[in-house]
């Protein structure tokens, strides 16, 4: 119609998209499935949290922001159920057919958190047996297989890089000298992991292939996440080292909520590097990214200009900027992406140069907008419009849930992990009781609220406020919808908090059907479309 983009989309982790027959944990074809509810709710995004592949084993990580790879997909999400009956695969039949397989699958499903090694030991058997027929069958000579190779020209490689691990048993930099400089031969792994693990990585391509496919037949782009780094013992900085800056870590100055600054335990590109080699590398990331999502999030997008380096040794206080050679990288990310028709998001909160946003809005790279990074206790505008560029939302899988905002119930946590002391909590609760004020009048002034001061009632008037706005996407965090309390991550804890294990309160089947859900989402989806024609 010529009007402004105004869409609206939600976002889940598909970790915790459990379903009521899998074994508490979406897949892929969970991942196409709850697109199509909300093509038909009028949505036109999906998000979701990093979807490469990690280490779950020894090493083991599994947190989306540090993958084994940025180049290649995580097989614990693969439908197998979808896979054996698309291969007519009798052994992978028998195997999910089993009352062991099955007593695995549920005594999984009832446990109160995700268990990524048992679950994944649980589905080898299963990928072995798939990975079988494929080869014996003669998959390998079709000519679909052929262009997966073509398109995917490290897949043999990273395969063999992870049969190896299993081999010397640890990560690479404790294998015998020639394997950890790169030489892997064939007595180094065993050729029926190397198999597996191949075959994975086909059936990880061709699920996520389907995924785009019936996504996008709704109207629906799959917006994945880009995490700025890959684990130090993964497969990217075994083959790809000249391109990191080996010895140092990426991090984080000291700031208000981190006042001994951040180590986030992954080694940086290395911008000369980079440049010698025509970002061969950083290309290859995007483009396997932008080859299976129609909206790309660069976590961190600051880091295209400028990243903290922390040395080996030294704590976060000592490290030093370092700055990068931004328009080369935008060079890469304009080409890729334009070759796919891919949106590209950054990842701008905080405190950002100007010149980073100017860059961005040069580019056409869509900024960020979150609500509890922007709202103030300000009584005349706590909270400014997001731009029309803006992917606009309450808050991040960083972040407290609404609710847990809301009624300050992230103070209480963050006292209890010693964050805050009790000063500090007394002040943090006191601003928070003004935001909340300076809220309520913001949104009984527009007319989207009304006596009701319910957080529910709240939540739906402060989601009405941003759909009314000329911010380009509104997503909406789907646990919000239900007024979950409990964050995916919570930064600055490992063991304290069950960061990235935790499911969704409502199953795919039943998240369609809650009156909570439903009332919400179409009354965003009629503001954004009356603001689109009124555009």
């Amino acid at each position: 119609d010529g009007g402004p983009v105004r869409e609206w989309g939600v976002f889940l982790p598909l970790y915790a998209l459990r379903t009521g027959d899998g074994a508490g944990i979406g897949d892929y074809g969970d991942l196409a499935r709850l697109a199509v509810w909300v093509g038909r709710a009028g949505g036109r995004v999906l998000g979701t949290l990093p979807l490469f592949a990690a280490f779950l084993d020894e090493p083991f990580d599994a947190s989306p922001y540090s993958p084994a790879s940025r180049l290649f997909w995580n097989p614990l999400y693969l439908d197998l159920e979808g896979a054996a009956a698309a291969a007519d695969c009798h052994r992978a039949r028998a195997i999910l057919d089993s009352p062991e397989h099955r007593r695995e699958m549920a005594a999984l499903r009832d446990e109160p958190l995700i268990d990524y090694r048992r679950l994944a030991r649980a589905r080898r058997p299963v990928l072995d047996a798939l990975a079988g027929c494929f080869f014996d069958g003669g998959g390998a000579d079709t000519t679909e297989y052929a262009r997966f190779i073509a398109e995917n020209p490290r897949a043999i490689d990273f395969a063999r890089f992870l049969a190896a691990g299993t081999r010397f048993g640890g990560p690479w930099p404790t294998w015998p000298a020639a394997q950890r400089e790169g030489a892997i031969g064939p007595g180094d792994y065993d050729e029926h992991d190397a198999r597996r693990h191949l075959y994975e990585q086909w059936l990880a391509d061709r699920q996520l292939t389907a995924a785009r496919r019936e996504s996008e037949a709704v109207g629906v782009r799959l917006y994945l996440d880009l995490p700025l780094g890959v684990n130090p013992d993964g497969y990217d900085v075994w083959r790809e080292r000249d391109s990191f800056a080996l010895g140092v870590a990426a991090g984080a100055p000291p700031d208000p909520f981190f006042w001994r600054g951040q180590d986030w335990g992954f080694p940086p590109l290395n911008p000369e590097a980079l440049r010698a080699s025509g970002y061969r590398y950083f290309a290859e990331v995007i483009r396997t990214m932008v080859r299976r999502a129609g909206v790309i999030r660069l976590d961190h997008v600051m880091g295209l200009h400028r990243l903290f380096w922390v040395p080996a040794g030294f704590d976060a206080t000592q490290g030093v900027y370092v700055r990068y050679r931004p328009e080369e990288f935008y060079a890469v990310l304009t080409l890729e992406s334009h070759r796919e028709g891919a949106v590209v998001v950054g990842e701008d909160l905080g405190t950002v140069p100007q010149e980073v946003r100017e860059a961005m809005h040069r580019h056409r790279i869509h900024r960020m907008s979150v609500v509890q990074f922007e709202v103030t206790a300000d009584m005349e505008r706590p909270l400014p419009d997001p731009p029309a560029d803006a992917v606009t939302t309450l808050n991040t899988h960083d972040m407290p849930t609404f609710r847990s905002f809301w009624e300050g119930l992230d103070i209480a946590d963050r006292q209890e992990l010693g964050l805050l002391d009790e000063a500090q909590a007394r002040e943090a609760a006191d601003h928070r009781k003004r935001v909340r004020r300076a809220v309520t009048a913001m949104l009984r002034r527009e007319g989207q609220l009304g006596d009701d001061e319910s957080t529910h009632a709240v939540l739906g008037a402060l989601l009405a406020h941003l759909a009314a706005t000329p911010a380009a996407v509104l997503l909406l965090n789907l646990e919000d919808l239900w007024l979950e309390t409990k964050a995916q991550n919570v930064p600055g804890t490992t063991h304290e908090r069950p960061n990235w294990r935790r499911r969704a309160r409502y199953g795919l089947e039943e998240i369609p059907t809650l009156p909570e859900v439903a009332g919400i989402v179409q009354r965003i989806h009629a503001l954004r479309q009356r603001g689109k024609s009124d555009g």
